[in-house]
């Protein structure tokens, strides 16, 4: 689907009130899967994968099974918030710094005044504390819920609570909150175009090489393996 379709196929997820896990794949987040038994079976029983990496959807055009356009997470969100001025939606935020999730927060309400921001938190709190964190979400009876913290944490975090939290739409946002609050910069137009918001981002965070370096050996497997590319 393209961002068109995808939104509207979430529309009906909330007005049908079933429970999905969006996950915004990436090669990072493919070449994770492929390690790990345990993070391909999250991605596998997610209701739904989009392709947020361009590197994805340039594997799913050399595996002869092209996607109809990027669908990037931070996008999608936005989207998400927009549309949902109409319906008059509840968002719950989670993740990130207690500075940098206040100021999402306010900001997002603000640009989306027709949005209720039900509730946030931020991501500082260990699995003795998930029953506590569950049980505030549940109180402020969200419509989606966006989750930022990082791709290792939040996709498991979401699959496992997937079913005690029950909501439409349930959303790991990897740095948009930074974004978002201007705690960071995402990357200039002329970066996005050309497919290079990933090299943005390491020159901007150097430390982030490590990470990157699933990059050219996804890329590489996508060559060598073209034809069982699914």
């Amino acid at each position: 689907m393209d961002m068109k379709e995808t939104v509207n196929y979430l529309i009906e997820v909330i007005r049908s009130r079933t429970p999905h896990q969006v996950i915004t794949a990436n090669p990072i987040m493919v070449m994770a899967a492929l390690d790990s038994p345990a993070y391909m079976d999250i991605m596998s029983s997610a209701e739904l994968v989009v392709p947020d990496g361009t590197g994805v959807v340039w594997a799913a055009q050399r595996g002869g099974n092209p996607v109809k356009e990027r669908v990037p997470g931070y996008d999608l969100l936005h989207e998400l918030m927009r549309v949902g001025q109409t319906y008059g939606w509840r968002v719950y935020l989670l993740g990130s710094t207690p500075e940098v999730i206040r100021e999402t927060a306010s900001r997002l309400q603000k640009q989306y005044p027709g949005i209720v921001i039900a509730g946030y938190r931020d991501g500082f709190f260990g699995a003795s504390e998930d029953e506590s964190v569950i049980g505030s979400i549940l109180e402020t009876k969200p419509d989606l819920l966006f989750v930022a913290r990082g791709a290792d944490t939040q996709e498991p975090w979401i699959a496992k609570y997937k079913s005690q939290l029950g909501i439409p739409v349930m959303m790991g946002v990897g740095g948009s909150f930074d974004v978002i609050s201007g705690k960071s910069k995402r990357a200039p137009v002329v970066f996005q175009k050309l497919r290079l918001e990933w090299f943005y981002r390491l020159l901007k965070e150097p430390t982030r090489y490590k990470r990157m370096l699933a990059l050219p050996k996804f890329a590489v497997k996508v060559v060598r393996e073209k034809d069982s590319v699914t």
